[in-house]
């Protein structure tokens, strides 16, 4: 009998763990690489410690502890394979080394969010809707709080512009719930959302965010845009208790505001 494809086996999980009312949004990005990954080295047979070490080292040296991460999404696939394939190999805690506790997040200055915003608006196409995407979309995660996934998830039906609230639709622990807007973090959706919608030749989409060429926000695709406009402001862990990373925002300390120098970053929005 032809064994499954372990990308097969692994939206399998991915779903059981949904339905469970997890959160799979990154485990579901790195066991699917790991399933690609193992479906290219043509892996037959049970999933094994020795497989799962080289796949978590295979994204380069770096962080020790990033490995381990890695690792630790494989452990827990392989822990729910055991239950079907007793030779499935279970890979031990710590095995690659210790992931550190949680470290202090960054507060983020209202000059750095300026200087966040401005770097934003330089964003290649110049005139284009994507660099005005990014400056009110990281205002949004400051603004209200939001994580990643739920503000590149927020639908047109979510926006609610009229009421001044946003609908966060089945997040952790698949619960749904209701964020009030302030009215400068209104003024400027609503004029995002005209520009959005008059910029010729853009997707349409059910998403409130998309950009030029893509009908909404990719994940990766956020995470390295800001990383790129990270390394231009400069920005390390010197003088810091780390770099600054863009969940940080959610700890801006006057959220709810947004507030008006910052929008001077998106003379587009005409705020």
């Amino acid at each position: 009998m032809t064994p499954p494809k372990w990308l097969v086996l692994v939206e399998d999980y991915l779903a059981l763990r949904h339905d469970m009312g997890f959160d799979i949004e990154q485990l579901g990005w790195l066991l699917r690489d790991f399933a690609r990954y193992t479906e290219r080295a043509e892996h037959r047979g049970p999933l094994t410690v020795d497989l799962a070490v080289q796949w978590a080292r295979s994204s380069g040296p770096g962080d020790p502890a990033r490995a381990e991460r890695r690792l630790g999404a494989v452990r827990q696939f392989a822990r729910h394979r055991a239950a079907f394939d007793p030779a499935t190999e279970v890979a031990p805690a710590g095995l690659l080394g210790r992931i550190p506790g949680r470290t202090q997040p960054h507060i983020y200055s209202d000059a750095e969010i300026s200087a966040l915003l401005r770097e934003c608006s330089r964003l290649r196409p110049r005139g284009g809707l994507r660099p005005t995407t990014y400056v009110v979309f990281f205002s949004l995660l400051a603004s209200t709080g939001l994580r990643l996934s739920e503000a590149r998830r927020l639908e047109r039906r979510d926006v609610d512009l009229t009421r001044g609230l946003l609908t966060i639709r089945m997040s952790k622990f698949r619960k749904s719930r209701l964020v009030p807007l302030h009215p400068t973090s209104v003024q400027a959706l609503t004029s995002y959302a005209a520009r959005r919608d008059a910029f010729p030749d853009a997707p349409r989409s059910e998403f409130f965010f998309r950009t030029d060429q893509a009908p909404s926000l990719d994940r990766f695709a956020i995470e390295g845009t800001f990383s790129r406009v990270r390394q231009r402001l400069g920005w390390t862990a010197h003088g810091r208790a780390r770099r600054p990373h863009i969940h940080d925002l959610r700890h801006y300390p006057d959220r709810r505001i947004i507030p008006r120098r910052w929008w001077r970053a998106a003379p587009a929005l005409g705020i």
